[in-house]
């Protein structure tokens, strides 16, 4: 059977993601990081909900709080506050971790390799997202001849981006579509508890329901 290797954080993108794998017909193995992030025991609650929904028996679940020691982002350190009601200014803002889906994808080429996993998804979004740089279609294009040209000659696998041109109305309505268990997911950059509704990704989860009239599966404050 074909091997897929899934990033999950745990967030709406990503979980269709790993839906849209399953019904490509892939087995797929799971990959989540804990990097210190404030919703960090959140993410990972959801990551296990989503791995139980889709039968997944094979992850891994990996430390790299070495990002949070490398800081310059609001989502590891404390002293920063996120931006609330700021979607659509032209700045990348501190939400950005830098370069963490480069090194995110570094370690899934290790395990891909290891695992023999033709295909690795990943939930980047170009179109309808806050403009960070590590999400763009360029550089999912320059990370696959990264991995391709840094592991076995033997071994070859593609990156799978689904989502890259869709905005967060397409996003929902095609989770709704696939039956995916939204209520599991996770987007909210600050709070565990309950979503903020103010940060860059309460906004623009909030702004594809609305945008299909439906309501969303979590609670906001």
């Amino acid at each position: 059977m074909k091997k897929a290797l899934c990033i999950i954080s745990g967030g709406m993108d990503s979980t269709l993601c790993a839906y849209l794998a399953k019904k490509e017909g892939y087995e797929i193995i799971a990959l989540h990081f804990d990097y210190n992030q404030r919703t960090m025991l959140k993410e990972r609650k959801c990551f296990e909900k989503i791995c139980k929904e889709l039968k997944i028996k094979n992850k891994y679940i990996l430390n790299v709080s070495f990002i949070s020691d490398i800081g310059g982002n609001s989502l590891t350190d404390l002293t920063l506050d996120i931006p609330k009601n700021s979607l659509h200014k032209n700045n990348i803002p501190n939400t950005y971790v830098p370069f963490r889906n480069g090194i995110f994808l570094s370690i899934a080429g290790a395990i891909a390799e290891k695992e023999k996993c033709e295909s690795i998804f990943i939930g980047v979004v170009q179109e309808d997202s806050s403009g960070y740089p590590d999400c763009s279609e360029k550089f999912i294009q320059n990370a696959t001849n990264f991995i391709n040209s840094g592991t076995n000659p033997d071994f070859k696998t593609q990156l799978k981006t689904p989502l890259i041109h869709l905005n967060k109305a397409q996003i929902v309505s095609l989770a709704i579509e696939e039956n995916v268990a939204l209520q599991y997911t996770w987007s909210c950059y600050e709070r565990e508890d309950k979503a903020c509704g103010k940060c860059d990704s309460c906004l623009l989860r909030l702004k594809g329901f609305e945008q299909i009239k439906r309501k969303d599966m979590i609670d906001y404050i």
